[in-house]
């Protein structure tokens, strides 16, 4: 089995809920086909750099998958059918990469900043 990187920008008017059910269905076809999803990331509602199908943003979602050609090639043909999906691309990849993206790391990163500047912003109102 092959290994690829596949992410999937989808209609910024669907729901996050919509778009994390997506990428249910596409794990769904990807077992069906004989492989397996090793990562799923829902990057959200992101701003685009140009208009796609007249759509200023749109929901990211990056999957890292351990499949046969064959499922891959399912996949991309249900994402041309669907309605609301703007892009995908799929890339093979030599190996799956299962830390964080840099995305996420970034978000994680700054959750982990502000989870330390509140104790001291409390402290320092008590000190009052």
């Amino acid at each position: 089995m092959a290994l690829y990187e596949h992410t999937v920008m989808t209609r910024q008017d669907i729901s996050a809920q919509q778009a994390e059910a997506l990428n249910d269905t596409i794990k769904d076809l990807i077992v069906q086909g004989g492989g397996s999803v090793a990562k799923i990331e829902y990057w959200g509602l992101r701003n685009l750099t140009y208009r796609v199908k007249k759509n200023r943003k749109a929901h990211y979602s990056l999957l890292a998958v351990d499949a046969p050609p064959a499922a891959m090639a399912e996949v991309e043909r249900q994402l041309g059918i669907n309605e609301d999906v703007l892009r995908w691309l799929t890339v093979r990849v030599e190996e799956l990469d299962l830390e964080l993206s840099p995305l996420l790391a970034r978000r994680e990163r700054e959750r982990e900043r502000e989870r330390e500047r509140t104790p001291r912003d409390d402290a320092a109102a008590d000190a009052e």
